[in-house]
């Protein structure tokens, strides 16, 4: 009975925080974290990590990085171009460089070091599809240029940090020159079976009064059983909650089966893992201000910089204007889902410290509060051209 009132605590803060959200203008992931660090050690105290609350959260972990996955459909990749994967790649592979060099130079060792690079080659691909849709330019040549290699900077940075998690805790005894072909071979299988299986559920269950009900069961079933496919593969819950989530993109066409798991996963789950990082964010690290403002300063300035300018320098390149190259080198700038959930493993991992947790959850606030600004005054611009 004494773990409903962490619980109830939990699911108020999320609600409060959420509405306070909507007042503020402050976007919704930013104002939860905020929450769990209000609520939590460092300020009222009334909130404290156990079991639970972290079970819950870890949770929320695997439904961010599904939904996340959900968002990013194989049709896209269709649209592959050699200009794409060149701005992909330059707008990733910068960054990596920058953050991995920065960190070591900071007195970091090595693999803390290329877990931060890993985390600059990412994006947020929930921050930034609306804002494309809010300005008008998803479904320009521009704004699918900006999904796709998004997209293909995520998938590059988990695909890396699995790697790197299978160097430091693996799961499975395969070598890594058999185990990625073994599970790009189950990837595609799941691809090709799982639409069947679905159609299979709705088929026998046709006239049934719970038919929706079941489907909605029986694809919650699907999610859970795929990240336990991918787990047992050796690949970390995020990894295989992303994976899960490219998976199952496709094959679910129903818009309400989608809003009914997006409601699922962001009325209950990933509100809890948000609050969870601010719960685990210890503002006593400010006690030492030097150490900390200087590792804070380093993380946040070297990813926007890195970032705006590789993104700019890659889009003029391949042949965007000048008006173009900055609203793509904007869209590249959040740091959200990726960030934190890598973040969250690699401290609780021990790859990270309590200082450069911190400085990453600041990073995340930074750039969702900056991206958004940025790229709604080039869009602003973008139009007023036409």
């Amino acid at each position: 009975m004494e773990e409903f009132y962490p619980f109830f605590l939990i699911v108020f803060s999320g609600v409060f925080f959420s509405m306070l959200s909507i007042r503020t203008h402050i976007p919704w992931a930013v104002m939860l974290i905020v929450g769990g660090i209000v609520v939590g050690p460092s300020f009222l105290d009334v909130i404290s990590l156990n079991p639970t609350i972290d079970f819950m959260g870890q949770i929320g972990l695997v439904f961010l990085m599904f939904m996340a996955g959900l968002e990013t459909k194989f049709s896209q990749f269709r649209e592959f171009r050699g200009n794409l994967l060149f701005l992909a790649f330059i707008n990733g592979f910068v960054p990596f460089l920058v953050g991995t060099g920065v960190i070591y130079l900071l007195g970091y060792e090595f693999l803390t070091a290329l877990v931060v690079g890993i985390i600059f080659m990412s994006s947020s691909i929930a921050v930034v599809i609306p804002s494309l849709e809010v300005s008008g330019v998803l479904h320009t040549k521009l704004g699918q240029s900006v999904v796709i290699t998004t997209v293909l900077q995520d998938i590059a940075s988990l695909v890396l940090l699995s790697l790197l998690l299978q160097t430091v805790s693996p799961v499975t005894e395969v070598p890594l020159y058999v185990f990625y072909p073994v599970l790009f071979g189950v990837l595609i299988a799941m691809r090709l079976l799982i639409p069947k299986l679905r159609e299979w559920v709705v088929k026998i269950t046709t006239g049934s009064p719970d038919l929706f009900q079941l489907e909605f069961r029986s694809t919650f079933l699907i999610l859970i059983g795929t990240v336990i496919a991918f787990e047992l593969l050796g690949l970390h819950p995020i990894v295989a909650g992303f994976f899960s989530g490219l998976v199952l993109a496709d094959s679910i066409k129903s818009k309400v089966l989608k809003e009914k798991i997006k409601t699922i996963s962001y009325g209950i789950f990933i509100p809890t893992f948000f609050i969870v990082i601010g719960l685990q964010t210890d503002m006593s690290v400010f006690t030492h201000v030097g150490t900390v403002l200087s590792v804070m300063a380093a993380v946040v300035l070297t990813l926007v910089f890195s970032k705006y300018i590789s993104g700019y320098l890659a889009a003029r390149i391949v042949g965007f204007d000048r008006l173009e190259a900055n609203f793509f080198a904007a869209t590249s700038l959040p740091q959200l889902s990726t960030t934190l959930a890598t973040a969250f493993v690699a401290f609780s991992l021990g790859l990270i410290d309590q200082t450069l947790l911190t400085s990453l959850v600041v990073l995340s606030v930074v750039t969702v509060l900056l991206s958004p600004i940025l790229i709604r005054n080039y869009a602003t611009r973008l139009q007023a051209r036409k």
